[in-house]
Parts: C-alpha cells; structure tokens; sequence
C-alpha cells in the first residue's frame, strides 16, 4: 500500500493512498526535509538538507549539498529509483532542490521539485 504523505485521510475516513508516483514523490520530499536524529528508530535517517537554508551561499557548499542530497536519497530509495540528477538551490532563505530520477519497477522517468523556507512552507 503506497500512503499519501503527508499523512491523512480519503473522504471515506479511511488512510489515504497515492499511485507510485505520487507516492515515491512523497518518500523523497521525506528524505530530502527530516533531519538525521529526526525520526525514532532511524537516527540516521534523512538528508540534513535544512540545516543549510541559512548557510551562506558558496560554490563549494552547493556542491556539498548537492553530494549530501544525492547520497542520502541512494541510501534511502536506491531499491525504488535510479537517481539521474540533483540541483540544488539556495537563494536568500529560500531552497530549492530539483530531483531527476526513473522509477525502477515501471522505468518511469520523473523529475519533481521541492522549495522550502521563505514565507511559504
């Protein structure tokens, strides 16, 4: 069963689902957004991602974050995606970050996009 993230309920009452698109979208914006020692049980879990919104922008730190995003995502998803590509973007509190990536069981390519920070959530 693919949950709908974040989690909720369908007009039935019962728990939401999603196709594996939407679903496998759901799992990276979780990765990308928890911060390792976030989650019970899983202390190493996520990317770490948000910690650097206010880091001052660098090529360097682009790149570090860019390799943290990608080696996160492989550890956590590598069994469901084959990562193609990842860019990250951090303008004043703003991130953005662009994922490229196929869905190994229907060899399916998608590319989905994640801004957080600002004045927006």
């Amino acid at each position: 069963m693919d949950l709908h993230h974040p989690y909720g309920f369908n007009g039935r009452g019962a728990t939401a689902t999603d196709g594996e698109e939407a679903w496998i979208r759901g799992l990276i914006e979780q990765v990308l957004f928890t911060a390792p020692g976030e989650r019970v049980m899983r202390p190493d879990f996520g990317s770490g991602l948000m910690q650097l919104v206010f880091a001052p922008n660098s090529p360097e730190l682009a790149s570090t974050t860019q390799f943290l995003v990608q080696g996160a995502l492989q550890q956590w998803l590598g069994g469901l995606i084959a990562l193609e590509a990842v860019e990250v973007e951090a303008i004043d509190s703003t991130l953005k970050v662009s994922v490229s990536y196929v869905i190994l069981r229907s060899q399916t390519p998608q590319t989905a996009s994640f801004e957080r920070g600002g004045t927006g959530p």
